[in-house]
C-alpha cells in the first residue's frame, strides 16, 4: 500500500504537555496561552498524533475514523466545560500508517474512542479552527515502561511526514495528595513535588532516558510522583522520538496544588 504523507525538508518537533486541569481547555490562563504561541510558531503540521494519558487500553490502537467526537471524559466541572466541542477531522489514512510503521506489535483502527480531554483541552488552543486533523495513540497499560520506550521509536518516520506528536500527561500527578486550598497559590508545590520536578529535568536535560525509564530508581519520592504510571507514559513516548540534533526546551514550568507539575518539554 502506498504511504499517505511524503516526507518533507523538516523535521517535525515532538511535545510533551503537561495538561493538568480540564479547565485549562477553555481557561486563557499561563498554560493555555503557551499551547497557542506553540500553534502560531510551530511550522504547520499535516496531522497531530497524540498519546494521551487518558486512553489506556489492552494492547495497541489508533483512531480511525473521519470525524473523532469530543469526549468529556471527567466530573464535577461547569457546564461550559461539557458543552465544549472540537470539530476536528482524523485521518484513517495516517491511522494505517501508523499501523504499518509499528512492528513490535499489532495495532488495531479503533472507530470508537475519538479525542478524550488529553487531546482537545490542548489542541484546541493550539488549532482553534480545528483544521488539522487530529489522531490518538492508545496506551498498552498492561505494558512496562520499556515497551512504551521501544514502541514510540517506531513513530519516527512521521515526524518527517509533517505530522507533530505529542504526548499528553504530567511528570509529576498525585492527584490523591493535591491541597485544593492551595490550587490558586501559584506554584505551590510539596518539597518531595519539587524535588522530582528538578529530577526529571536534570534526567531529561542529559539525555538519560534508562534512568527515566527504571524511574522507581530515581529517587525515594518517585513512587509519590508517579503513584500509577498513565500520565506519566506519554513522557517516555516523546523522549524516545529525540535524536541527536534536537534542541530541547522546557515550558509550562509550575508546579499546581502542591502534587501536579505542567512542566512540559519541546524537542526540536
Amino acid at each position: 500500500m502506498a504511504t499517505s504523507l511524503h516526507e518533507e525538508d523538516i523535521v517535525h518537533p515532538v511535545l510533551f504537555i503537561g495538561h493538568g486541569s480540564p479547565m485549562n481547555g477553555i481557561e486563557d490562563n499561563e498554560f493555555s496561552k503557551i499551547w497557542a504561541k506553540f500553534g502560531r510558531e510551530i511550522s504547520k503540521p499535516k496531522a497531530v498524533l497524540v498519546i494521551s494519558a487518558h486512553w489506556l487500553t489492552k494492547g495497541t490502537h489508533v483512531t480511525a475514523m473521519e470525524n473523532p467526537k469530543t469526549i468529556h471524559d471527567f466530573g464535577g466541572f461547569p457546564q461550559a466545560l461539557f458543552e465544549v466541542q472540537y470539530p476536528t477531522k482524523g485521518s484513517p489514512a495516517l491511522a494505517q500508517e501508523t499501523v504499518q510503521l509499528i512492528h513490535s506489535t499489532k495495532v488495531g483502527l479503533d472507530h470508537d474512542w475519538g479525542l478524550d480531554h488529553g487531546t482537545w483541552t490542548v489542541v484546541r488552543h493550539m488549532y482553534p479552527n480545528a483544521d488539522i486533523p487530529v489522531l490518538q495513540l492508545s496506551i498498552d497499560y498492561n505494558k512496562p515502561p520499556h515497551y512504551h520506550y521501544e514502541l514510540a521509536k517506531e513513530l519516527a518516520a512521521l515526524r518527517k511526514k509533517g505530522v507533530l506528536i505529542i504526548g499528553s500527561g504530567n511528570m509529576v500527578h498525585n492527584l490523591g495528595m493535591v491541597a485544593w486550598d492551595k490550587l490558586n497559590q501559584t506554584n505551590y508545590g510539596f518539597d518531595w513535588a519539587i524535588e522530582m520536578n528538578e529530577v526529571f529535568k536534570k534526567a531529561i536535560s542529559e539525555g538519560n532516558h534508562k534512568s527515566l525509564i527504571d524511574y522507581e530508581k530515581l529517587n525515594k519520592a518517585a513512587k509519590l510522583a508517579i503513584p500509577t504510571l498513565d500520565h506519566y507514559y506519554p513522557l517516555l513516548y516523546t523522549l524516545a522520538l529525540q535524536n541527536s540534533k534536537d534542541e530541547l526546551s522546557f515550558f509550562n514550568d509550575k508546579i499546581v496544588g502542591g502534587s501536579l507539575t505542567m512542566t512540559s518539554v519541546k524537542i526540536g
